[in-house]
C-alpha cells in the first residue's frame, strides 16, 4: 500500500520494527518434493476467486471491512502466490466508514475476457453489487460500476462462447418468502455490458440447493463455467461453518433445468470426526480453473482449528485438483476423505516468490523502504494518510488520532494477518509524548481485541495492556516504567500457544518484564467473536481521551 507523504505531528509515534513467526504443527517443514503445502494463503484470505490468461493465473479474496479491498495475486504455477495489488484502493472506489468488521466486501470473484479483467463483489451496508474493470491486474481498476436489479450477494460473470453475458448470485427464494431459516436461491442473468442493464428478468434456477425437501441452507458463491457440452454451476451450500459444502449442477444449455448430481456434495469436512488430529474444517466456497493441459484445479475456503474447534487465523485459502467421472461430472475430493495438508504440485513451472504466504516462518519488517508492503493495511477507509516512511528514515511514523479501536471509523493501526495458531511478534518504539497511547493491538472484532501499549500518567510511563472480551477494553494491567524517557526505545513482545497468550515488555533500563501471562487467546477467534474475518496484528497509536 502506498501509504503516501505527510507532515508528522509532534505527537507523532515512531516504530523502528516488527517481527512475526509463525509455526504450526501440522506443517510439513520441509515439504517434500514435488509437493506444495495447503493451505496456499495462510489466514484470512477468504472467498477466493481465479482465473487463467494463457500461462499466468490471477486469485482475488474477501477483504470485508479492511482497506485497501480485494487483494489480488498471480502466480504461475497455482501454488506460489504474489500479491501485486489491491483492486480497491480508492475511496471513490470504497468508502466503507461506519461499517462492522465483518461487512463491507463479501465474496469477489475475478474473470477475464477480451483483454478486460473484471472482479464484481457485493459491499454490504454500501453501494451493494458492483463490478470495476482493468486492462492489467495490477490496475488501476475503474470506479464501481453499479448493479442495482442484482438483489442478493456474491455475484459472479460468465461469458458464454456465442458472446452473451451473464451475472449469477445468490439471493432471495421465490416469492421473497423463506420457508425455513436460510433458505435461498441462485439467481440468473443477462447482462448487456454497453449499457450495464439486465436483458429481461432474472430468474431462478436452483431454489434452496441440491433438494429442496431437505430444506438446505446459504446456497451461495455459483459459478458458471462450461466444459464439453455441458454448463456447469457450482455453489456453496450448509453455511461457512462446520457444515459447509461444495455442491454441483448440470445444464445442457442455460435455459434448460439446472440437474444436481446424485452424489453431492463434490467437498465437504462435515461427515468427519472433530476429534481428529490436526483437522482442516468447513471446506467450501470453491472456484475452479482449467490449466492449458486440460487438468482441472479448485480453489476454496477452510479453516484449521485447535483444541476445542477454536481458530483464530480466520478462513483460509486451499487448493485442490478436481477430478471428473466417468458420466462428466466433477469431484474436488471424495466423501469421507480429508483434505490434506501436502499433495503433489500441478503440472506447471514453478512460480517465485518474495514472501511466504504458508508453512512455518519469520519476517521482519525495518520500515525501511519507500513505501509499505502490500501485506499492511488498516480497519476502514481512511480520509486521510496518518502514517509515513518518510519522516525518519527506517522508521514508521503513525500520527495517532482519537479512534477507539471499538469505533466504527478508521483507527490508527496498521495491520497484516496473524498466519498461524502459534506464533511470536514483537515490535519496537519510542517513547512517545504526553498525551499518545501506542504499542501492538490485536483484533478480530471491534469488541474483541487486546492492546498492549505504553501512555504517560503522572510524570512517568506506564506500560499497560487492554483487553476487550465481548464488552469495551478495559485495562487489566499496568506496570509503571520510572526509568523511561521520551524518546527512548522500548520493545513489546507477544508470544501465542494457541488458547494462551502473553505478553512482555523490554526496555534497556528495566530489562524484560511478563506484562501479562497466559491470556486467554480465545478471545481472539471466530469462535468467541463470531464473523467472517480472522485475526490482525500490528502498531497502533492513539491520542489519550480527554474530558
Amino acid at each position: 500500500m502506498n501509504i503516501g507523504e505527510i507532515h508528522a505531528a509532534s505527537d507523532s509515534v515512531h516504530f523502528d520494527w516488527f517481527e512475526y513467526e509463525g509455526k504450526d504443527v501440522a506443517f510439513s517443514d520441509p515439504v517434500p518434493e514435488g509437493s506444495f503445502q495447503n493451505p496456499i494463503l495462510a489466514g484470512f484470505y477468504p472467498d477466493p476467486s481465479m482465473c487463467r490468461v494463457e500461462d499466468d493465473f490471477y486469485m482475488v479474496t474477501s477483504t470485508f471491512a479492511f482497506w485497501p479491498g480485494v487483494p489480488i495475486f498471480h502466480s504461475q504455477d497455482l501454488v506460489n502466490w504474489e500479491q501485486i495489488g489491491h483492486v480497491l484502493d480508492r475511496p471513490s472506489q470504497l468508502d466503507n466508514i461506519g461499517d462492522k468488521v465483518s461487512e463491507s466486501i463479501f465474496a469477489p470473484t475475478i474473470r477475464h475476457h477480451d483483454g478486460v479483467f473484471y472482479m464484481i463483489t457485493t459491499a454490504v451496508q454500501g453501494i451493494n453489487n458492483f463490478y470495476v474493470t482493468a486492462t492489467g491486474p495490477a490496475g488501476p481498476w475503474s470506479d464501481p460500476i453499479l448493479l442495482p436489479w442484482v438483489d442478493g450477494i456474491d455475484p459472479s460473470f460468465f461469458f458464454d462462447d456465442d458472446g452473451r453475458v451473464y451475472i449469477t448470485h445468490n439471493g432471495l427464494p421465490p416469492q421473497r418468502e423463506s420457508l425455513y431459516e436460510g433458505h435461498r436461491a441462485v439467481w440468473l442473468w443477462e447482462i448487456d455490458m454497453e449499457s450495464g442493464e439486465p436483458i429481461g428478468e432474472g430468474k431462478i434456477i436452483v431454489n434452496g440447493g441440491v433438494d429442496l425437501s431437505e430444506e438446505p441452507v446459504w446456497i451461495e458463491a455459483p459459478h458458471i463455467f462450461k466444459r464439453g457440452d455441458w454448463y456447469y454451476l457450482t455453489c456453496a451450500e450448509g453455511g461457512t461453518s462446520q457444515n459447509h459444502s461444495q455442491v454441483i449442477f448440470r445444464a445442457k444449455s442455460l435455459g434448460d433445468e439446472w440437474i444436481a448430481w446424485e452424489e453431492n456434495p463434490i467437498l465437504t469436512q462435515r461427515d468427519l470426526s472433530p476429534d481428529r488430529p490436526n483437522p482442516i474444517d468447513a471446506a467450501g466456497h470453491a472456484d475452479f480453473v482449467q490449466l492449458e493441459n486440460g487438468d482441472w484445479w479448485a480453489s476454496f475456503l477452510a479453516v484449521r482449528p485447535y483444541e476445542g474447534g477454536f481458530y483464530g487465523t480466520g478462513r483460509e485459502t486451499f487448493l485442490l485438483p478436481v477430478e471428473w467421472t466417468e458420466d462428466d461430472w466433477p469431484i474436488i475430493l471424495p466423501a469421507g476423505q480429508e483434505v490434506p495438508w501436502t499433495l503433489p504440485k500441478p503440472d506447471l513451472a514453478p512460480s517465485e516468490v518474495s514472501m511466504p504466504t504458508t508453512g512455518n516462518f519469520s519476517i521482519r519488517e525495518e520500515f525501511d523502504g519507500d513505501e509499505l508492503g502490500m501485506e499492511w493495511i488498516t480497519l476502514r477507509t481512511p480520509v486521510h494518510d496518518w502514517s509515513s516512511l518518510e519522516e525518519k528514515a527506517g522508521f514508521l511514523s503513525i500520527d495517532p488520532l482519537a479512534v477507539e479501536l471499538s469505533e466504527l471509523d478508521n483507527p490508527s493501526w496498521l495491520c497484516r494477518r496473524i498466519q498461524h495458531a502459534t506464533y511470536s511478534a514483537s515490535s519496537s518504539l519510542l517513547a512517545p509524548a504526553p498525551g499518545v497511547e501506542a504499542g501492538v493491538a490485536l483484533l478480530i472484532r471491534e469488541d474483541h481485541y487486546f492492546f498492549v501499549g505504553i501512555q504517560y500518567v503522572n510524570d512517568e510511563y506506564v506500560v499497560f495492556l487492554e483487553k476487550a472480551d465481548g464488552g469495551e477494553g478495559q485495562i487489566v494491567v499496568q506496570v509503571p516504567l520510572p526509568e523511561l524517557k521520551e524518546g527512548e526505545a522500548l520493545v513489546f513482545k507477544i508470544e501465542a500457544d494457541r488458547s494462551e497468550i502473553s505478553f512482555k515488555v523490554q526496555t534497556e533500563g528495566s530489562g524484560e518484564l511478563d506484562l501479562a501471562e497466559n491470556e486467554d487467546a480465545t478471545i481472539l477467534t471466530t469462535q468467541k467473536a463470531w464473523g467472517f474475518v480472522g485475526t490482525m496484528i500490528g502498531p497502533y497509536a492513539r491520542l489519550e481521551a480527554t474530558e
